[in-house]
C-alpha cells in the first residue's frame, strides 16, 4: 500500500502548517517494540536473493515508512508489484522483496523482533558472499 504525500487527507490547516493523516494504514496490534530505521540504498540493491531461506523466500515483517527519495520496487507474495518513490507514504505486509531501481533514501517503522529476525538472516546471507 502507497499513498504519495500530496494524497494524504489534511486533517488540519494552519498558517505556517499542515498536518495529514492517513487512517488504517496497517494494524500493529499482534505486534511490540518498533524499531525505527533509515536506508541509503544504491540503484541495483536486491534483497530477494538475501531472503532465500526465509519463509517463501520474502520478508515476513510489516514495515511502515515513507520514501524521501528514489524509487524501489516491491514485489508480494502474491507476485503483485508495486513502486515506491520519493514523497510516498507505504505500508509493505509481511511477505514481500524490495529492489531498488532509482538511489533511494528512506525512513521506516517495523516490529524490532520480527525485523531482528530478518536482519540476522540477511547479515549471513551476506557473510556467505
Amino acid at each position: 500500500m502507497r499513498v504519495h504525500k500530496d494524497d494524504i487527507p489534511v486533517k488540519m490547516t494552519v498558517p505556517g502548517a499542515t498536518a495529514r493523516q492517513q487512517c488504517d494504514f496497517g494494524d500493529t496490534t499482534s505486534y511490540g517494540t518498533i524499531s525505527g530505521e533509515h536506508y541509503a540504498l544504491k540503484a541495483g540493491t536486491d534483497f530477494g536473493p538475501l531472503l532465500k531461506g526465509l519463509e517463501d523466500d520474502l520478508c515476513q515483517c510489516p514495515h511502515w515508512g515513507y520514501v524521501m527519495e528514489g524509487e524501489a520496487e516491491v514485489t508480494y507474495t502474491n507476485g503483485e508489484t508495486e513502486i515506491v518513490s520519493g514523497g510516498d507514504l507505504y505500508y509493505w505486509p509481511p511477505g514481500h522483496t524490495v529492489r531498488i531501481t532509482q538511489d533511494a533514501e528512506m525512513v521506516m517503522f517495523s516490529p524490532q523482533a520480527e525485523h531482528g529476525v530478518v536482519m540476522d538472516h540477511i547479515i549471513q546471507q551476506l557473510a556467505q558472499v
